[in-house]
């Protein structure tokens, strides 16, 4: 399986549905708003770039399976699966904030292999394959350098349903705003990631997140030369609704602190 090849073919489809998602955003109406769940935002521009993607990526590779946000398409576990998130984001969309974006990854026998997240309002695209590296608009990225958590700039979100924990989030966000540059939220795990991945955040955590939320951006930051790991420092942060990303010199502190407040003994 040529990846490299692959790439160029869905970051095209990404693109395309990126292009759509920016043509319909002065168009859309309230009474084509639903509500999925609290806080759940959904529109016709979700289902429909998210057929347009899975129509492309199955001509593309023919026999590979999909787990998709708006389950245009049943998922089937196979050798190869498709992670497609088509508008992350659309609370930011339909508000006409630009920080929304299209993520799609490539999972072979349980281990994400390729994964690309594009921005259209500012034509970003991130994109990276396992033995490729991570790349913004073809250039290569790397995580920041940043060592100190007082040099830091934090990123996080919030699920849309009640936090059992919302307490102990708070504290554990009392202790970013006054240890670093402060916390930043942008409403999209995906741009979360890719940021992290070129360097513009040092660190981010977020728990109640999904698959297509995560899948590419978390190999875009491990690509980068980032860590992630879940709130137990394990690999299972596709599927635990829980996430760290960070680079890999301030990892250890970072992780130490949102392990200790969110699961833990907490420390400073």
């Amino acid at each position: 399986m040529m990846l490299d090849n692959l790439c160029r073919s869905v970051i095209n489809a990404a693109r395309v549905a990126g292009d759509f998602a920016l043509n319909e955003i002065a168009d859309i109406r309230k009474d084509q708003i639903k509500l999925k769940g609290k806080g759940d935002l959904v529109t016709y521009v979700d289902s429909g770039n998210e057929r347009r993607i899975v129509s492309e990526l199955s001509r593309i590779l023919p026999g590979a399976g999909f787990l998709t946000e708006e389950q245009t398409v049943s998922f089937e576990n196979r050798e190869l699966v498709w992670i497609i998130d088509p508008l992350d984001g659309t609370t930011n969309y339909v508000h006409g904030f630009p920080m929304f974006s299209i993520s799609i990854a490539l999972m072979h026998n349980g281990k994400v292999v390729l994964g690309v997240v594009y921005i259209p309002a500012l034509d970003e695209c991130f994109y990276g394959y396992e033995g490729g590296g991570a790349f913004l608009n073809d250039k290569p990225v790397t995580v920041s350098p940043t060592h100190s958590l007082a040099d830091a700039l934090i990123t996080t979100g919030f699920p849309y349903e009640d936090l059992p924990d919302l307490d102990r989030h708070m504290e554990l966000l009392k202790v970013y705003i006054t240890h670093s540059h402060g916390i930043r939220r942008t409403g999209s795990a995906a741009v979360d990631l890719a940021y992290v991945a070129c360097g513009r955040f040092d660190g981010m955590f977020e728990t109640g997140l999904n698959p297509w939320d995560v899948a590419a951006g978390a190999l875009l930051v491990k690509l980068a030369g980032g860590e992630v790991s879940d709130y137990t420092g394990g690999t299972g942060y596709l599927f635990s609704k829980q996430i760290i990303a960070c680079n890999k010199a301030l990892f250890p502190r970072f992780f130490d602190l949102t392990h200790s407040y969110l699961i833990g003994k907490q420390i400073v």
